[in-house]
């Protein structure tokens, strides 16, 4: 059997989206830009504190 394209890892994907990840450049910026204009509640993934 063959595994699955998503095996899922909180700190993998904080690091690829995450805020500190989106403000290190402007493209990012761009899109947190755009998120905050739409009115999103979050502006990018994070772990949570559990």
């Amino acid at each position: 059997m063959v595994k699955r394209d998503w095996q899922p890892k909180k700190l993998k994907r904080v690091r690829k989206h995450g805020f500190m990840s989106r403000n290190a450049t402007k493209k990012g910026r761009d899109v947190m830009k755009r998120r905050r204009l739409v009115g999103r509640k979050k502006l990018s993934v994070y772990a949570s504190s559990k």
